[in-house]
């Protein structure tokens, strides 16, 4: 697709109006949270629960998978209800799953079973939530202000990906982790009322033909993303590249921490300083469409993006070894940034109205047990070979994920018809 024959982003400053400003608000107030507390959970379990290596490792592999399973019914039931409502109770679960810990922790009947259910409801909150959330972005705009809306939710993720961690750290030095979990709790507290203030009628979805969900309904999301010739391999690709990528992370902790002797705040370092890549690229997606076209950017930055995690593979210890894990980090990150807020508008811009909610379901639970099993195997090839060999490897096989891109841009798929709005 040319970008003379679709405007996918306005004007620099393009306002895309008050009920949008609110969801990016909610959305950038909730995902701070999230940073906030961003280790808090093993560190509670290590720290007050005396929680060795294998249970530390359940709480985001387990808690994720079992989430992710928990969220495939949620999908469908989401696609036939106001959205709205359904954001706004996401969000007040989240937050009251979160203060059962420190309700716990004050009384001093804490338990590792709690952490662990609550990081379950967590994550399968978290997959309703996103696509809720996708499928009412659709509603309230156009479709040539999708990547504007993408690329700013882009941007301020990455942001509170810089801010938060190190506000978080200092957080936790003073009052503990558990403090961070409050604030996290907080956070989707506020986000819920920031939905509720946006305000405006949104139309009732068109109510489903049979009164009961049937087994078959489950999969109305994966049968359609794979019946579509550009959204199937795309979330392979999402499937391959962000399970490989994720599954590097605990490799490199060992390398890092252990092999190579750094610091707990070098490792923070290599992460968090090329978190500005990222902002950098969603800040240059919507420019790089204009001017070269939707696809052409999706395909070049999807690519480039697979060259940089075989890197992770070569730091060897002090300074360069540290600029090396940082530079690559910058690179991959980078890339990101341009390639997720494109591939989200393109995405939606595909998905008929209908099932949206029922396609962004099956593709946020297909990447999150690609993660969790990915991440799983990962650590049996680090035990095994060695956390660099593994890392190594995962390189390599994310070499192969721009096969997985779609080859030339997709005809557009046929509208469905108008259904009448209910008030």
């Amino acid at each position: 697709m040319r970008s003379g024959q679709h405007r996918l982003g306005g004007p620099r400053g393009h306002r895309l109006g008050r009920r949008f400003g609110w969801l990016w608000a909610a959305y950038g107030t909730s995902a701070l949270g999230t940073w906030l507390a961003f280790g808090a959970f093993p560190l509670i379990a290590v720290r007050v629960l005396h929680a060795g290596p294998a249970e530390v490792a359940a709480l985001s592999s387990v808690g994720a998978a079992v989430g992710a399973a928990v969220a495939v019914p949620l999908g469908p039931w989401v696609e036939f209800r106001r959205k709205r409502p359904v954001l706004i109770a996401m969000d007040l679960v989240r937050c009251a799953a979160l203060l059962t810990v420190p309700a716990a922790f004050a009384l001093g009947v804490l338990t590792f079973p709690q952490l662990l259910l609550v990081s379950v409801v967590v994550a399968a909150a978290d997959i309703t939530f996103r696509t809720a959330s996708g499928a009412y972005l659709k509603t309230l705009l156009p479709a040539g202000d999708l990547l504007t809306a993408q690329a700013r939710f882009e941007s301020t993720a990455w942001t509170t990906t810089i801010v938060g961690p190190p506000l978080g750290g200092a957080a936790i030095g003073l009052l503990g982790p558990v403090a961070t979990v409050v604030a996290d709790a907080v956070s989707y507290l506020l986000s819920a009322l920031g939905i509720r203030a946006m305000g405006g009628p949104e139309a009732r979805p068109e109510h489903r033909r049979a009164a009961r969900m049937r087994a078959g309904d489950l999969l109305d999301g994966w049968r359609y993303v794979l019946a579509d010739a550009a959204l199937r391999p795309l979330i392979l690709n999402a499937a391959l590249f962000n399970g490989l990528v994720m599954a590097a992370e605990p490799l490199l902790a060992v390398l890092m921490l252990g092999r190579l002797g750094f610091t707990p705040w070098e490792y923070g370092l290599a992460f968090a300083a090329p978190s500005l890549g990222g902002l950098a690229g969603s800040r240059l997606a919507r420019p790089l469409v204009t001017r070269f076209g939707q696809h052409r950017v999706l395909v070049w930055s999807g690519a480039l993006r697979a060259l940089w995690p075989v890197g992770l593979a070569f730091p060897g210890p002090g300074g360069g070894g540290l600029l090396l894990v940082m530079g690559v980090e910058l690179g991959l990150v980078f890339c990101c940034g341009v390639f997720n807020p494109v591939c989200a508008a393109y995405r939606l811009e595909r998905t008929a109205p209908d099932r949206v909610a029922r396609t962004l379901s099956a593709w946020t639970v297909t990447t999150k047990a690609s993660t969790a099993l990915l991440t799983a195997v990962g650590g049996v090839l680090g035990g095994l070979l060695g956390p660099r060999t593994a890392l190594g490897l995962a390189g390599v096989l994310v070499l192969a994920t721009p096969l997985l891109l779609p080859r030339r841009a997709a005809a557009s798929r046929p509208a469905p018809e108008p259904v009448p709005n209910r008030a």
